[in-house]
């Protein structure tokens, strides 16, 4: 018998099958300030970083599971809206063939950078351009690993909200703030305070292991095919690069953000 705060949504033609189905794409996301999560590792990061879903799908042939049970609970006592679909609509949902056996509708989170406080953590991970939304997941990731405080994101960037790049972020998504700007709006806002602004370079640059890392050290990666612009480099308080000994010219943009990121954390962490 299903719970008296559930409701069964059993057609592909149901309007909230549409509307979920349409926060897949970027206009309608954008529209609605909502996104989709699914797993229940990732909306339960989320309900542990006290964010719940304001809606919650699950499917009619999930498995019972604790967790599950503790998240249901929290969205019902929150007022959130709870529903169950059998798994053929739920991947309609999703767009995955086998999806798992919950997804959740969150609200969007405030992406200014008035929202960040420069002083929350030593470390801040800055992509421009980065369109891969797998690298910026990966990137949120590598944030949450290193304890940084966030990620900000400059210029045409991949969605920090479309289904890729939240599932690639592995829950980092509630657990690291995330800003855009345009480049202009960024580089005014961090010289109204402290902060170092770190390149990842290939020219005229300090080798990444030798660098005086300073805290708050923002640490910033190029667009993963044409890199940094030129006034963009000249425009950073130190560049760094990394070796490249075997044929290939760079790194991907998420790897070095990631290699910048732990290099940082070892020269910034006390007693090291």
């Amino acid at each position: 018998m299903t719970a008296p705060h559930r409701r069964q949504v059993t057609g592909f033609s149901n309007p909230l099958v549409k509307y979920l189905r349409s926060l897949r794409d970027k206009k309608h996301r954008r529209r609605e300030r909502r996104f989709l999560a699914e797993g229940l590792r990732l909306l339960t990061d989320a309900r542990e970083c006290g964010v719940l879903p304001e809606t919650l799908v699950m499917a009619t042939d999930r498995d019972p599971h604790p967790l599950l049970t503790a998240l249901e609970d929290a969205v019902h006592v929150a007022g959130g809206d709870i529903v169950e679909m059998e798994p053929a609509v739920l991947s309609k949902v999703t767009g995955k063939d086998n999806p798992q056996s919950v997804a959740g509708v969150f609200a969007e989170f405030d992406t200014r950078l008035a929202t960040l406080d420069r002083a929350k953590a030593p470390i801040w991970l800055v992509a421009q351009a980065l369109r891969d939304p797998g690298n910026l997941g990966t990137m949120l990731r590598t944030g949450d690993a290193v304890g940084a405080g966030g990620l900000i994101l400059i210029d045409d960037c991949a969605d920090p909200f479309s289904v890729e790049a939240v599932r690639a972020s592995m829950g980092a998504i509630f657990t690291q703030a995330v800003a855009t700007a345009r480049w202009d709006e960024f580089i005014a806002w961090l010289r109204q305070g402290d902060g170092q602004l770190v390149a990842a370079s290939l020219c005229d640059a300090t080798d990444y292991r030798q660098a005086p890392y300073a805290a708050p050290c923002f640490l910033l990666v190029g667009n993963e095919s044409q890199g940094l612009p030129q006034a963009y480099e000249d425009a950073c308080d130190l560049r760094v690069t990394m070796p490249m000994l075997g044929r290939a010219d760079s790194l991907n943009a998420a790897v070095a953000g990631a290699v910048l990121a732990y290099e940082a954390l070892a020269a910034l962490r006390p007693g090291s």
